[in-house]
């Protein structure tokens, strides 16, 4: 089967700095892919190449068999890839039900006119309630951004990103700095996405990492280390020596 997402010799260099090394990189389709690494392994830098906010300096990009590599940034929402970020990207006056309206509306190419779409359109309205639901939002659906909880402000940025409808998301640290008290949401919702959406996550959180993911790539000085399923990578040696504790720094 074709790979949803595809890297081939990915490379980038800032400088004489080389933050991305030859790497390959196949996610299956409706996978639940990890990709982890310690700090400074990369990992950010690989999002932002898979998402089109950089260019590589060599290496393609594939999206269901499709080369992406010099598609925009919106173009690849288009066709399908999405992310969230690892410091939220929402409209800070704008509410849970306006920001997802928006997302919606925008998808049917009627950014411009969402207010009437929202209003009128029995189908987008009951998309809006479905995603409300599904992220436990509906409790501050009518509340400014900017005064959510942030764990609130995580899941509706997940939210939004569905909104979008794609095939392959991306999820940048969706945990990083929620409080303790707030991360079973985040939690819950990563795990109740949609089997049919591939998933690919960036996580320190390794609790999150390894009750989401059926497989893990572990990433190093901007190189692949190891790549398997979940038990495989947590026994695996170089694993432990780098990143999971014995003899890391991060």
């Amino acid at each position: 089967m074709t790979p949803a997402l595809e890297t081939r010799g990915l490379a980038k260099q800032f400088g004489g700095l080389k933050v991305t090394r030859d790497l390959s990189l196949k996610i299956a389709q409706g996978a639940r892919h990890a990709l982890i690494g310690p700090n400074g392994a990369g990992k950010t830098t690989v999002i932002n190449l898979l998402t089109g906010v950089l260019r590589p300096n060599g290496g393609r990009i594939l999206l269901e068999g499709n080369d992406i590599t010099d598609v925009t940034v919106h173009g690849r929402v288009l066709r399908g890839l999405s992310r969230t970020f690892q410091i939220n990207q929402l409209y800070p006056d704008l509410t849970p039900i306006e920001t997802i309206g928006l997302a919606v509306s925008e998808r049917l190419g009627r950014g411009g006119d969402w207010w009437r779409v929202m209003g009128t359109r029995s189908d987008v309205n009951a998309e809006i309630a479905e995603n409300l639901e599904r992220f436990h939002l509906t409790d501050v659906m009518n509340e400014p951004t900017a005064t959510l909880p942030y764990g609130k402000q995580r899941l509706l940025e997940i939210a939004v990103a569905i909104a979008t409808k794609p095939r392959v998301l991306l999820l940048d640290e969706p945990a990083a700095g929620v409080p303790e008290s707030e991360r079973h949401d985040i939690l819950a919702a990563v795990a109740s996405l949609p089997r049919d959406v591939t998933v690919l996550l960036i996580e320190h959180d390794m609790d999150l990492v390894f009750s989401f993911a059926d497989r893990i790539s572990v990433l190093v000085n901007g190189a692949m280390l190891v790549e398997g399923a979940p038990d495989e990578v947590a026994r695996d040696s170089q694993v432990k020596a780098v990143y999971l504790g014995e003899g890391a720094d991060g």
